[in-house]
């Protein structure tokens, strides 16, 4: 005869009988464990009725069917046991990625306090992601637009995949929507990346803020390896060129 914790999953189906149930009842008045594992059955008779194979989905056996095809108790309890574990697994993958999600609100002003100096006016400590990837690319080339006067460097470094760039954009002036295109030498265009630029601009040496005064570092990729590449274009989102870069 099983013990009356482990009938709370029978008890949840309305599989015991009027005995049994008012038995399991007057113990789950002063049991919390199984008044825990109740709580956690809410809702759940419909799938444990179907996966026990039990006639309909509230337990109860249609008329002419033997109670004998209702399910044991320790049936009940073990499809109740894994059930409680998949949701306990949901619930702590629901808590680790709340805790990666509080990590990156954490670390996001961090971060740019690194990148851009401590409160205390003190030197850098850390650069954003894209201005590092930059500082190791050797392979770099730049231009100024004669008409636009808009200056741009593409860093970029062959992968098994394609390209990797690291856009460095100077004295543009905003408000604008703009996109790093690659143009292949088969002549098939691709958008490596876009952005905004806010109305203080970038790269502009006679800015009165320090932030206008800064380049813009934006990252890119392409599936065309870098001899593949013919040139790069810094596009408005009205199609106008700003500057071209010869890969």
């Amino acid at each position: 005869m099983p013990s009356e914790h482990e009938t709370v999953g029978a008890y949840a189906l309305g599989i015991l009988d009027d005995a049994e149930a008012t038995a399991f009842e007057a113990h789950l008045a002063g049991c919390d464990w199984c008044a825990r594992q109740l709580d956690e059955l809410a809702g759940m008779e419909p799938m444990l009725a179907a996966l026990a194979d039990l006639p309909g989905s509230g337990g109860t056996p249609a008329i002419g069917e033997s109670l004998a095809a209702r399910p044991s108790p320790r049936l009940v309890e073990k499809l109740v046991d894994e059930v409680a574990e998949q949701r306990a697994r949901k619930r702590r993958r629901g808590f680790y990625m709340i805790a990666a999600a509080a990590a990156l609100v954490i670390a996001g002003p961090l971060a740019a306090v690194a990148a851009g100096g401590g409160s205390d006016g003190g030197e850098q400590v850390a650069a954003p992601p894209a201005q590092s990837a930059f500082r190791t690319m050797s392979d770099r080339k730049s231009a100024t637009d004669a008409s636009t006067h808009v200056s741009a460097t593409v860093a970029m470094t062959g992968k098994d995949w394609g390209t990797q760039a690291v856009l460095e954009l100077k004295n543009v002036k905003g408000p604008l929507k703009c996109s790093l295109v690659l143009v292949a030498k088969n002549g098939q265009r691709v958008t490596m990346s876009s952005w905004t630029v806010p109305d203080r601009g970038y790269g502009l040496p006679d800015a009165a803020s320090e932030d206008a005064k800064k380049p813009l570092y934006i990252g890119g990729a392409a599936a065309f390896r870098p001899d593949e590449i013919d040139h790069f274009e810094v596009v408005t989102f009205e199609g106008r060129k700003l500057v071209e870069v010869d890969a």
